[in-house]
């Protein structure tokens, strides 16, 4: 085999699992679904304080929260139940047989696991940007970019734990039932740390959720809680709010590197 040659195979082995008719198509209509039709942010600039850079955010944010809930599926079948699947049915020892480290190997699982389903997502994000609204895309390139990655930062967190979960368990079915959960679980937890900082007067809560889901540090920059109760308990600066996003990253890196380093050196089939 040429050099790389093996690592392309095990690629498109993988693309060809996780996107299979009809799930790309399927996935793809549930993107633009999410982002063209559902998406809806008049109400919401109204009622924020309307700088460009909070318009940028608010327009930002409600394309993103029509299709996320798309993307956490997408990568929780691929990582939790594909992966699991390859365990269960040993294909992965039949990559092993190719002449390729085994951190490789995952890097072409994870590629197609999550590289593809992030260039599906924003692929249809930044279209929808310049055709919705195009006057404030190259404006507040900052911002949107920053609003991006505040928002990803938990669907990767959830990622990196399903990864684990089923390197572990070597299935996969409950690693996606868990996922979920999750991903609905912290709406319930945000809302126990408004109740919690509010009776405490403290924003340690809002601050402890934020180091794992940033998107709420960068809400309160942003004004989102201009007009309730919480509003006068934390206003992060924009320092705070990159500490934040920046930190909530090194976690997800070091679940990959854990599973990276579970999967090269500890996994026995």
């Amino acid at each position: 085999m040429g050099k790389g040659k093996p690592f392309l195979e095990v690629l498109s082995s993988a693309i060809h699992e996780d996107y299979r008719f009809p799930f790309l198509e399927l996935f793809a209509f549930l993107y633009a679904l999410g982002t063209f039709v559902l998406a809806n942010f008049t109400i919401s600039i109204s009622s924020q304080v309307t700088t460009n850079e909070a318009v940028a955010y608010t327009v930002t944010t409600s394309l993103i929260s029509g299709s996320l809930i798309v993307f956490i599926l997408l990568i929780l079948k691929n990582v939790a139940y594909g992966l699991g699947s390859d365990l269960e049915k040993g294909i992965i020892q039949t990559y092993f047989s190719y002449p390729l480290k085994r951190w490789k190997i995952l890097t072409a699982k994870l590629l197609s696991a999550l590289g593809v389903s992030l260039l599906l997502f924003l692929g249809i994000q930044i279209s929808a940007l310049y055709i919705l609204a195009p006057d404030i895309v190259l404006p507040h390139l900052g911002t949107i970019i920053l609003t991006y990655a505040a928002n990803m930062s938990y669907p990767l967190l959830i990622a990196a734990i399903m990864l684990l979960m089923t390197l572990k368990l070597r299935r996969g079915g409950i690693g996606l039932v868990i996922g979920i959960v999750l991903y609905f679980a912290m709406s319930i937890i945000s809302g126990i740390a408004f109740i919690v900082a509010y009776a405490t007067e403290s924003a340690l809560p809002l601050q402890i959720i934020s180091v794992i889901s940033p998107s709420m540090a960068l809400q309160y920059y942003y004004g989102g809680g201009v007009s309730g109760i919480f509003s006068v308990t934390w206003t992060p600066t924009l320092s705070e709010t990159l500490l934040y996003t920046g930190g909530s990253y090194m976690i997800v890196a070091s679940l990959f590197v854990i599973g990276y380093i579970y999967f090269s050196r500890r996994l026995n089939l």
